[in-house]
């Protein structure tokens, strides 16, 4: 038999069409390629089962079946992202009086390009072009991202069904925050939680009491002392769970481990805590709002250090500008960059219908001196707000100083960290740097350290009238 006995309008090998006999397990990537291959261009239908050029049925029995396609689902979910939004069904036919199966998998275009193929930590673009699939050339790239760079990762529709069951965590967190009422269906239908057919948006999916992917993942950590790279770690904990989960989790975390002070103030004894809970569960709720959830391999990052908290979410502000260090949290615009997600969080009267809700956070601190004032400071690819601590009288150590990586500098010198830390957030000049190394201002110093620095692109360096001003390069360094 054929796959055309079975299937009307099937094409030999076009650019609609493939087939595979079975999934080569010794060729991951010669079959994959043609999955994002097909998402990449205008789609089309993947045959496995079916003998390629002659479109032969192979076909499975029912056990057969069910595990080429969860090798399938494993593979794609491994090696493929953004994962393609892809319909898997079996084709139930008979050869001799015995049942057999095809398995058929439907590739729409993606809705986000481009879609990339990481195997053994190489990634790969490709591209379905007259019956074969090859690499994606430099013009097809920049294409795909100039069509695909407005989507928004929660609005995309999942293949999983809407079960009101499912939503116990959210229908309490909703009914913690309005007065013990519930969140109806007819809100959860207008924000777009499900659509007519009861298919649920990727957001949505992510609010489920079942999620334990890693799209949701959070690494809280404590350390003794002032940074990451020289102080001990007291404790690292990682979690992921549904969004409410999330929020809880960090929350808990923060205030379980966070130090108390009691203060005199009006001849009466207060009670302090480190970090105030409303600018706690604002800074919380932020970062889970305003993630990036199409970086996989990422996490959100609560970091404990001895003189403040720092809240890290992956994916710099959204369509907003690219803002570096600011201490003015109320001046800071940014579009939404998950609207299901926000628009729940919204319902839940947890966060702002309009803004980022940095208003409450300054209005908790807004008594404080000025080593005690919280800040954000934000990248390409992350923002972080830092809360200080305000039971560590000395506030925040260093709070101009960011810690960093970069690429060892060829020819480098024991100097090149800090010199890059102090440069990062504003330009100095000569006088200035050696002056906060403790260092003389020798030839030797502007040579083999500041030149090497700007010969290499770690440094930019700028003449303001007859000074000389030195400030990183951000695509060549970034803050941890």
């Amino acid at each position: 038999m054929y796959l055309e006995e079975i299937i009307e309008n099937v094409e030999l090998e076009s650019d609609k069409c493939e087939c595979k006999s079975r999934l080569n397990r010794e060729d991951v990537v010669g079959w994959l390629k043609s999955i994002a291959g097909f998402s990449n261009a205008s789609g089309g239908d993947f045959y496995i089962g079916v003998e390629d050029k002659t479109n032969k049925l192979i076909g499975f029995n029912r056990k057969e079946a069910d595990n080429e396609r969860n090798y399938f689902n494993n593979q794609v979910n491994e090696h493929l992202s953004p994962r393609p939004q892809m319909k898997v069904s079996f084709v139930r036919y008979e050869a001799n009086g015995n049942e057999r199966f095809i398995i058929h998998v439907y590739i729409p275009e993606s809705v986000v390009k481009p879609v990339i193929l990481k195997y053994k930590n190489i990634p790969s673009i490709f591209m379905r072009r007259d019956g074969f699939t090859n690499g994606a050339t430099y013009e097809e790239i920049i294409e795909m991202s100039v069509k695909s760079r407005n989507t928004q990762f929660d609005l995309l529709l999942s293949d999983k069904k809407y079960e009101a069951e499912n939503y116990k965590t959210l229908q309490e967190f909703y009914a913690l925050h309005n007065n013990g009422k519930e969140l109806s269906e007819k809100a959860l239908m207008s924000m777009g939680f499900y659509n007519e057919n009861g298919l649920l948006v990727n957001g949505a999916v992510l609010f489920g009491d079942d999620y334990q992917g890693k799209k949701t993942e959070v690494v809280c950590s404590v350390f003794s002392g002032f940074n990451k790279g020289s102080e001990r770690i007291v404790t690292v904990n990682r979690f992921h769970g549904n969004i409410i989960a999330d929020i809880n989790y960090m929350i808990e975390f923060v205030e379980q481990r966070m130090n108390h002070s009691m203060i005199k103030l009006d001849n009466t004894r207060k009670n302090i805590d480190a970090y105030p809970k409303r600018a706690l569960f604002e800074g919380v709720i932020n970062a889970v709002a305003h993630r990036d959830y199409f970086l996989d391999g990422t996490q959100i990052q609560m970091d404990m250090f001895k003189d403040r908290l720092e809240i890290s979410s992956p994916g710099g502000f959204y369509i907003g500008e690219k803002i570096g260090k600011t201490y003015d949290l109320s001046g800071i615009i940014s579009k939404r960059r998950n609207e299901l997600i926000t628009s729940v969080l919204v319902n839940c009267n947890v966060m702002e219908a309009a803004g980022t809700g940095f208003e409450k956070i300054m209005e908790e601190y807004q008594n404080v001196d000025e080593t005690h004032r919280p800040y954000i400071y934000s990248s390409s690819d992350h923002f972080t707000l830092v809360l200080p601590d305000l039971t560590y009288s000395d506030g925040v150590e260093d709070s101009g100083v960011p810690n960093i990586l970069f690429a060892p500098v060829p020819n480098g010198t024991v100097y090149d960290e800090k010199v890059l830390s102090f440069c990062y957030y504003q330009a100095h000049k000569v006088s200035e740097i050696v002056s906060y190394l403790g260092v003389s201002d020798s030839t030797y110093f502007r040579k083999q350290v500041l030149e090497n620095l700007v010969e290499n692109q770690y440094l930019e360096k700028n003449k303001v009238s007859r000074a000389s001003y030195f400030k990183t390069n951000p695509e060549m360094v970034r803050i941890q």
